[in-house]
């Protein structure tokens, strides 16, 4: 090999190995406000994020964490009403039937954990962050998922839907899960 030659690759090595070292320094530790909005949202007894229990639609909407409002679950009757919450959740919150409408129930379908425990973990995950859940298993052939609920004194009112087939949690429920179809 000639010489030449030889201090292209060495160089050319040296580039690629400062890209790389670059490029793993940049993702390995994210700063700014685009690192804490892309950070899951913690879940707790009383809501998640901007969305708390008890709250109007009005103040969600103001505080931009739910889309408009519209209609429930026909199940609950003509006045039942919901929205969609807004990125980076997913998922739905179902209100009072009187005005004002108030948050009576959250669904959370993604972007958020409860004490590390979020859509796709597992049973066996669930009991290790709550230790006083109980497991239902009387759903499973009619809808098709294991009921896993935390008591009050287990680390607040939530529940969790796991899904028979994946063994994943699907859906997690401030303070429980609402059925409708």
């Amino acid at each position: 090999m000639s010489t030449p030659h030889l201090s292209r690759t060495v160089v050319a090595t040296a580039a690629l190995a400062t890209v790389g070292a670059l490029a793993l320094g940049g993702s390995a530790a994210p700063a700014g406000p685009a690192a804490s909005a892309a950070a899951p949202k913690r879940i707790t007894s009383t809501g998640v994020g901007k969305v708390r229990l008890g709250k109007t639609h009005g103040q969600l909407r103001a505080a931009g964490a739910v889309g408009p409002i519209r209609p429930g679950c026909e199940l609950g009757g003509p006045d039942t009403r919901s929205a969609r919450l807004k990125a980076p959740l997913k998922g739905s919150v179902n209100y009072s039937l009187n005005a004002p409408r108030k948050v009576r129930d959250i669904q959370v379908t993604g972007g958020a954990r409860a004490r590390g425990v979020g859509i796709g973990a597992t049973i066996p995950e669930i009991k290790d962050a709550f230790p006083k859940a109980k497991v239902n298993r009387d759903t499973e052939e009619t809808f098709g998922i294991t009921l896993v609920r935390i008591p009050r004194d287990g680390g607040g009112r939530l529940a969790f839907a796991v899904d028979v087939d994946t063994d994943e949690v699907v859906v997690i429920g401030i303070p429980r899960l609402a059925f409708c179809e």
